[in-house]
């Protein structure tokens, strides 16, 4: 097996876990939020295990986009997409998690701590959404599922 193709079928299925494990993790801290009661071990747990899945998607997209770089010039399709807006935004969106994380850590109340990871992962979250290549978009188009 060509080692694109691993890193690509990697970098798709981890998608997946990325996207759960951050829309939970937003999920469960604005439910805490919104019921004033303190962070569970479990939800700070899963905040973390979004944030480590993220920073694994980000250096196989990285070996990925340095493997493909080379083939993405201005006459590829989609070029502009795929050198600069994937990465790009996925770069923000991991980002805003890893701030969110952090900021929490250093909140001194449950409620800011848990207000900082469900704003920062949900924004996150959003601009993953938005940046992958999906197969109902023209610009995931034939790629599939995984």
């Amino acid at each position: 097996m060509n080692s694109d193709y691993f890193f690509l079928f990697l970098h798709s299925l981890l998608r997946y876990g990325v996207l759960v494990s951050v829309l939970l993790a937003g999920l469960m801290a604005l439910r805490g939020y919104l019921m004033q009661r303190p962070i569970l071990v479990g939800e700070r747990m899963v905040a973390i295990i979004a944030m480590v899945l993220c920073h694994v998607q980000l250096v196989v997209g990285l070996v990925l986009y340095l493997m493909r770089v080379k083939s993405y010039t201005p006459n590829f399709p989609s070029y502009t997409f795929w050198k600069f807006e994937h990465i790009g935004t996925m770069i923000i969106g991991i980002i805003l998690v890893t701030l969110g994380r952090s900021l929490a850590k250093r909140a001194k109340e449950e409620r800011a701590k848990q207000l900082r990871v469900a704003v920062f992962y949900l924004i996150g979250l959003a601009l993953m959404l938005w940046a992958t290549p999906w197969p109902f978009r023209e610009i995931g188009h034939g790629r599939g599922w995984l």
